[in-house]
C-alpha cells in the first residue's frame, strides 16, 4: 500500500516538474494561448456561417419555401443549386470568379514578373524611381484603377454615362468588353496585386547563387535554356506564392468587379444577402473551400520543390543583362509611362473629379472651357439644397465624412497595434519551437484567414456578431476584431521570417545573466529585427485603412471613409467619392512615406529601391 502511494506520489512530483518546465518557457505559453484564442476566433465563423446555410430566414426565399418561420432545412442547398436561377446565382458568378482569379494570376506574374527581371537582372535606367512608383497600386485602395478606367473609357453610348477621357478628347469609343466585364476587372487586379510578384520574384532574382548560371554559362548552354532549365524553377516558389496570396485575394474582390460591372461570387453575395440570405452564405462557404484548397495545393508543390548543385564555376556577381545604350533607355521610359497611368494619374484623376459640375463629364476638355470648373463640392456650407448636393455639405464642411475619417485611423491603429503585437508574439514562440506539430497547428490557423476571402470573412463576423444574444453591429468593436483577425497573418509572417534569422546563443546568453524575457523582447529581440516588426505593424495599418469587402457588411456609412465612399456613389455624388477616394491616397502615402524616411522600412526594399 506504502509502495503505491509512493508511485502515485511521484507521478504527480513528474506531472508538477513537467508543467513547471512548460511554463517557464514564455513560448510555450504564448503558443497555448494563442493556439486556443485563435481556433475560436477563426472556427466560430465558420461555425455560424456553415449553420447559417442551413437555417430558415424570416421573409426570406427559404422560409417561403419551406412555409416555417424558424426552423432547419436543406433547402437553401437545393434551390441554389437546383433552381431554374441556379445558372444566375452560383454557376455563373462561379465561373466568373474563377476566370478572374486565374487571369489575375496571369497579369500579376507576367508584369511584375517581367518588371523584377529588368530592375534586378539588366541595367535598366531609372531602376530607383520605378520600384519604388511601382508599388503605388498596391498602396492604394483596390477599387481606385477601376475609377480610373471608368473615367477614361466609359461613353454615353455603350455604357450609357458621361463621356469619359477617351471620348472626349479623341472622340474614340471603346467597346462593351473593354469598358466592363471580365477584361478590365482582370486587367486592374492584376496591376493591383502585380506588387506581389514583382517583391516576391524580385528579391530572388537578386538573390540567387551566381554559381548556378555561370555553371551554365562555363558549360556552354544556350540562354533560353540556362532561362527554362535554371533560372525559372528557382523562382518556382516565388510564382507559388504569388499565386496563393493572388488567387485567394481576387476571389473575395468586391469593389472591382462591382465598379467594372462584372457578377462574382462577391458581388452576387452581396445582392442575395436580404432575400436569399442562406444562400448567400453558402456562395461564402465555397469562397472559403477555395482558399483552403488553393493553400492545400501550394503545400503539396512544396513537397517536390528542386535543389540544385553546381559541378563548375566559382561564386561572383550575377552578370547583368545589357540592353544596349539606346534599349535600357527606351525601356526604361516606356516603364515610366505605363507607371504614371497606373500611379500618378489616378491621384490627378481624382482631383480633377472633385472640381467638374459634373463628375465624370469631361466635355469641357474638348471645348477648352475651363471656366465651368467649381469648388462648390469642397466649400458648399449653405444652400445644401441646390446644385446637386442633395442636402450634403461640402467636403471640408461635411461632418460625415470627418467623422468616418477619425474612425477610419481609430479602426486602422487599433488593428494595427493588437494584429501586429500578437504576430509578432506568435512568430518568435513559432520560431523557438518550429520542431513542434502545436506551434506548426498555430502558424497555420494564424495565416487562414489570410485565404478566405475577405467578403467571405466579413459575412461570417457579421452572422456570428449580428443576433440577438450578441449584436455587436455597427460598432468600431467589431471592425477591430474583423480587422484583427483579418491581418494577423501579414504581422506572424513578417515577425516569422525575421526571427528565424536569430540565433538561438543570443537569447541563451542574456537567460544566463537571468535576465527576465520581457526585457529579453524589449533591449535584444525587438532592436535587432526593428525594420521586419515595424512592417508587421504598418501592413495591417495600411490595408486597413483601404479595406471595403471586410468591413461593407459590419457597419453603415459615415462609420469609416470607404463605406461611406459606397454611401456617397449610391446617392450619385460622385465628386464626394472621388473626393474620399484622393483623401485615401493622400493619407496611405503620407503614412507610409514616414515609416520609410523615420525606419527604413520600405515594401520594394532590397529589390532595386
Amino acid at each position: 500500500m506504502e509502495q503505491i502511494n509512493t508511485k502515485g506520489s511521484n507521478r504527480k512530483a513528474i506531472l508538477r516538474n513537467q508543467i513547471t518546465t512548460f511554463c517557464s518557457k514564455p513560448q510555450n505559453i504564448i503558443l497555448l494561448l494563442f493556439g486556443i484564442t485563435l481556433t475560436f476566433s477563426t472556427v466560430a465563423p465558420i461555425a455560424a456561417i456553415v449553420k447559417d446555410t442551413f437555417q430558415i430566414h424570416p421573409g426570406t426565399i427559404d422560409a417561403h419555401l419551406t412555409g416555417k418561420a424558424v426552423g432547419y432545412t436543406a433547402v437553401n442547398y437545393i434551390d441554389l443549386f437546383t433552381s431554374r436561377l441556379a445558372m444566375t446565382n452560383l454557376w455563373k458568378p462561379l465561373w466568373n470568379t474563377v476566370l478572374l482569379a486565374v487571369f489575375t494570376c496571369l497579369i500579376a506574374i507576367v508584369y511584375g514578373g517581367m518588371f523584377a527581371f529588368l530592375v534586378t537582372r539588366t541595367n535598366l535606367k531609372f531602376k530607383k524611381y520605378l520600384s519604388a512608383i511601382f508599388i503605388f497600386p498596391y498602396i492604394m485602395p483596390q477599387w481606385t484603377l477601376a475609377v480610373v478606367w471608368q473615367n477614361v473609357f466609359d461613353s454615353n453610348a455603350v455604357v450609357g454615362t458621361s463621356n469619359g477621357l477617351l471620348t472626349s478628347l479623341c472622340g474614340i469609343t471603346a467597346p462593351k468588353w473593354w469598358c466592363q466585364g471580365l477584361f478590365p476587372s482582370s486587367v486592374v487586379l492584376g496591376l493591383h496585386y502585380a506588387a506581389f510578384a514583382y517583391i516576391l520574384i524580385g528579391g530572388i532574382f537578386r538573390n540567387m547563387d551566381a554559381n548556378l548560371e555561370e555553371a551554365a554559362t562555363i558549360l556552354d548552354t544556350p540562354k533560353w535554356k540556362t532561362m527554362f532549365r535554371i533560372t525559372l524553377p528557382m523562382v518556382k516558389p516565388a510564382i507559388l506564392s504569388t499565386i496563393l496570396l493572388v488567387f485567394g485575394s481576387s476571389m473575395g474582390s468586391y469593389p472591382v468587379p462591382h465598379y467594372l460591372g462584372l457578377t462574382t461570387l462577391s458581388t452576387k453575395y452581396i445582392s442575395m444577402n436580404s432575400k436569399y440570405t442562406g444562400e448567400a452564405s453558402i456562395l461564402a462557404i465555397i469562397m472559403m473551400v477555395f482558399g483552403v484548397a488553393i493553400l492545400t495545393m501550394n503545400q503539396m508543390s512544396l513537397k517536390s520543390r528542386k535543389n540544385y548543385t553546381t559541378v563548375t564555376g566559382k561564386s561572383g556577381q550575377l552578370s547583368k543583362i545589357n540592353l544596349g545604350k539606346i534599349g535600357k533607355y527606351v525601356i526604361g521610359l516606356v516603364l515610366v509611362v505605363v507607371t504614371f497611368f497606373t500611379s500618378i494619374f489616378p491621384i490627378l484623376s481624382f482631383a480633377l473629379e472633385t472640381f467638374l459640375p459634373n463628375p465624370g463629364d469631361y466635355s469641357f476638355l474638348y471645348t477648352r472651357n475651363f471656366s465651368n470648373l467649381t469648388t462648390k463640392w469642397w466649400l458648399t456650407s449653405e444652400n445644401i439644397t441646390e446644385n446637386g448636393m442633395y442636402g450634403q455639405q461640402g467636403i471640408l464642411h461635411n461632418a460625415t465624412i470627418w467623422h468616418a475619417f477619425l474612425g477610419t485611423i481609430l479602426v486602422s491603429v487599433c488593428c494595427a497595434l493588437i494584429a501586429g503585437t500578437i504576430g509578432t508574439l506568435i512568430g518568435y514562440a513559432v520560431s523557438k519551437n518550429r520542431r513542434s506539430r502545436w506551434s506548426s497547428y498555430v502558424n497555420g490557423v494564424a495565416f487562414l484567414p489570410y485565404l478566405m476571402p475577405s467578403i467571405a470573412v466579413g459575412a461570417a463576423f457579421f452572422i456570428l456578431f449580428s443576433n440577438e444574444k450578441i449584436n455587436l453591429f455597427n460598432t468600431y468593436t467589431l471592425l477591430i476584431i474583423a480587422g484583427t483577425i483579418k491581418y494577423i497573418p501579414f504581422a506572424s509572417r513578417s515577425a516569422l521570417n525575421s526571427m528565424l534569422q536569430i540565433s538561438n546563443e543570443i537569447e541563451e546568453a542574456a537567460i544566463i545573466q537571468d535576465l527576465p524575457w520581457w526585457k529579453r523582447m524589449v533591449y535584444i529581440i525587438i532592436p535587432i529585427q526593428k525594420s521586419a516588426i515595424i512592417s508587421g505593424y504598418m501592413l495591417p495599418f495600411m490595408t486597413c485603412l483601404r479595406e471595403l469587402s471586410l468591413f461593407l457588411l459590419l457597419c453603415t456609412q459615415g462609420f469609416i471613409l470607404s463605406t461611406t465612399l459606397d454611401y456617397f456613389d449610391e446617392m450619385g455624388l460622385y465628386a464626394f467619392s472621388s473626393a474620399i477616394n484622393l483623401i485615401l491616397i493622400v493619407t496611405i502615402l503620407v503614412f507610409n512615406t514616414l515609416v520609410n524616411k523615420l525606419t527604413g522600412a520600405s515594401l520594394d526594399n532590397g529589390i532595386g529601391g
